[in-house]
């Protein structure tokens, strides 16, 4: 069955085409102006949220004795007939009722009659559209948590695992000291952790109830907004009528964040393309996250991480799209915000899309722990470590840098690593070093040395992954 908000706009329908704002007009819209102005054809994925911000507006007006309770009735029995129908794609979606808010109403007085009519009292689509883009961007997070969760629970089991597996740490792309891989993949975590935090934060503001500032300056009705947002989930109601039907704030701050994850994901994603390449050989992708090439037989590209780096694009083109949209309006609404929906649409939709491909694909890499270890190897990445060594031997860092400078410079003439040159050869750079020094050249010696809150050993990630899973825990219950 076709999803409603991939439906084609259909000019074909049974409703009588009466512009429900018409009384002022003397001639019907041009055609082109119409089909031009027109949000039907992307802003129908709102109709869950339009029709339940309807209901509970419906049974608000009954509270306050604005609808008798038979009239309540009717129009709550309607609107969930109306989201039947476009669940089983029997919807015609109309062009000339311009957005999702008329479709529905004026399916509505079709369905049920004149008292159809009265469910505008007291609100805008102003207010209207303002309610159910808060209502959706509020469910797109609680989904996009549940993906950024299960991509982090990925990366903690996978760390978890490879905890003691040895991999050339860089800085500038040049091989600089070892470190854990688990150790990395948690760096990829802590990025994601603080995703899920501004997403909570993010989430805080969108929730606020609009619905009640009318077009712009509230309404004469007396109106229980409190209890539509009790309905609706809100945490609370806008404070001023104006900035409540014109804010986008919550939508650029949800774009923002978006962007930030997809660069992590893009950054991510960068390694991943690096560390499948034959010339890194660092870790495999599952046949079924990668393609080939049509001409090319021996080819496998990771297409997932690549086409991640390349959405990160759109998502940041959405955020400057809706910048650029707010940035020369004047209060209050104004038709520009129609073109608020398509990017934000968009952002959701590139996100939710990305990381779910992160949260299947990263459970299933595959290490190559061999080719890890001799690129540790390469490029004297235990440098550090013998500076470190002769500091502790009392020589003063900035003397033990020079020593150290010296050593490599021999060491890459004779074609080996530092661990390969012979005691004597090292006593000619400083004759306070002994036989202790090959433990600390080694790439576990030098893994074990951070063992600092924070650092690279093995032990110190064991209790990074320990506390991981403490905080991911903790959220399932939250």
């Amino acid at each position: 069955m076709i999803r409603p908000d991939e439906q084609t706009p259909d000019q074909t329908h049974d409703l009588p085409l009466v512009k429900l704002w018409g009384g002022r007009f003397d001639e019907p819209t041009d055609a082109f102006v119409e089909a031009f102005t027109a949000s039907i054809g992307f802003d129908q994925r709102l109709y869950r949220e339009d029709i339940a911000g309807s209901i509970a507006h419906a049974r608000m007006l009954a509270k306050v004795g604005v609808l008798t309770t038979d009239e309540c009735d009717k129009i709550v029995q309607g609107l969930n007939g109306i989201q039947f129908d476009i669940e089983r794609g029997d919807f015609a979606w109309v062009v000339a009722y311009e957005d999702v808010h008329m479709n529905i109403e004026a399916r509505l007085i079709d369905r049920i009659g004149d008292v159809g009519k009265k469910l505008h009292t007291g609100r805008s689509r102003n207010d209207q559209v303002a309610t159910d883009v808060r209502l959706h961007l509020r469910a797109a997070i609680d989904r996009i948590q549940i993906e950024l969760k299960r991509l982090r629970s990925g990366l903690v089991d996978l760390a978890d695992r490879e905890a003691d597996t040895v991999m050339p740490g860089f800085t500038h792309l040049q091989v600089a000291q070892p470190v854990s891989f688990g150790h990395h993949l948690l760096a990829w975590y802590e990025m994601l952790t603080r995703d899920a935090e501004r997403l909570v934060d993010v989430r805080r503001r969108v929730n606020v109830l609009p619905l009640g500032s009318a077009a712009l300056a509230g309404t004469s009705y007396p109106l229980d907004r409190a209890y539509v947002a009790e309905q609706l989930g809100f945490e609370g109601v806008s404070r001023n009528s104006l900035d409540a039907v014109s804010d986008r704030d919550f939508a650029i701050e949800f774009l923002s964040a978006a962007a930030l994850t997809m660069m992590h994901l893009s950054r991510m994603s960068e390694e991943l393309v690096l560390w499948t390449s034959a010339q890194f050989g660092f870790v495999d992708l599952p046949d079924r996250f990668c393609t080939g090439s049509s001409i090319m037989p021996q080819k496998k590209n990771p297409d997932v991480p690549e086409l991640v780096r390349g959405k990160t694009g759109r998502v940041y083109g959405d955020l400057f799209a809706l910048l650029t949209l707010m940035k020369g309006q004047p209060l209050a609404y104004n038709k520009d915000n129609q073109e608020d929906k398509e990017p934000l649409f968009d952002a959701i939709d590139t996100l939710l899309g990305s990381l779910r491909a992160f949260a299947d694909m990263i459970p299933a890499l595959q290490p190559n722990r061999d080719r890890m270890r001799t690129a540790a190897r390469q490029g004297f990445s235990t440098a550090t470590d013998l500076a470190d060594y002769l500091v502790r031997l009392g020589i003063p860092f900035r003397d033990a840098h020079e020593i150290v400078g010296r050593a490599v410079r021999h060491a890459q003439n004779e074609g080996c690593d530092l661990a390969d040159l012979s005691l004597t050869v090292l006593q000619g750079f400083s004759a306070k070093i002994t036989e202790e020094v090959f433990s600390v050249l080694t790439l576990e010696g030098s893994l074990a040395a951070r063992n600092i809150e924070g650092g690279t050993a093995p032990a110190q990630v064991r209790k990074q992954v320990a506390l991981a899973r403490a905080v991911l825990t903790s959220q399932q219950t939250d």
